[in-house]
């Protein structure tokens, strides 16, 4: 009796076994690696040009975050200082610190300083800085306690996931804009800020998400244009 199939179908079958063989060891080692910190950069802390301290800064002088990246609130994406920023203090505060060596060398040649950038969306995804703080996410959502960090480091995975978990329960991070009293830090810029006695974060996010009618995507659109 003829075989149904030609012999060289054997082969295929080997082949075909060998691959899944492979891609069943694969997977799981690709899972492991991408849904563990290491991919999604938690505890990323790189060694800036600058040893500039933001506990100091920030925790103790009491800098608000605007001083130094002053495009949050007008722009897509967020700037690091220039050196005009820093030699407005440093021409007169520890102006001969060897620490700021690299500032002043700055200032001198108008090189910029090659800081290093910690928090870095991939390019297949769109964030826009000015939506999120013009509509009560504070920069505290994001970054962590950055005023009580003596360097910098990743302190969300900032991954799709923990995105879509913020959109989907936007009012658990919303606060208000305006600071309660004249005078006061906005509680978006003001990372130890605390819901008022007697109310609750959950309570607060809700009314202003019904306020401003905040509704944000969580299709893929909304953030892979």
């Amino acid at each position: 009796m003829a075989n149904i199939f030609p012999k060289a179908t054997n082969l295929v079958l080997m082949k075909a076994s060998f691959a899944l063989t492979i891609v069943g060891m694969i997977a799981p080692l690709a899972i492991w690696y991408y849904f563990t910190p290491k991919y999604s950069r938690v505890g990323y802390q790189p060694t800036q040009p600058v040893a500039f301290q933001h506990d100091l800064h920030v925790g103790q002088l009491g800098l608000d975050c605007r001083y130094c990246h002053s495009y949050v609130e007008v722009s897509g994406h967020s700037n690091v200082p220039n050196t005009q920023t820093c030699m407005n203090c440093h021409t007169q505060v520890a102006k001969d610190n060897p620490k700021l060596k690299p500032v002043r060398d700055s200032w001198a040649t108008g090189v910029p300083i090659a800081w290093v950038k910690v928090h870095n969306v991939p390019d297949y995804a769109y964030f826009n800085h000015s939506a999120h703080v013009n509509r009560g996410v504070s920069c505290v959502s994001c970054h962590g306690k950055v005023n009580e960090m003596t360097v910098v480091w990743q302190h969300e995975s900032q991954s799709m996931g923990w995105c879509l978990q913020c959109h989907r329960n936007p009012e658990n991070a919303l606060r208000p804009i305006a600071a309660a009293k004249p005078g006061e830090q906005s509680p978006i810029f003001n990372l130890d800020w605390e819901p008022p006695p007697g109310h609750t974060q959950s309570e607060i996010g809700s009314q202003l998400k019904k306020d401003w009618k905040i509704d944000p995507p969580t299709n893929c659109a909304g953030c892979h244009r």
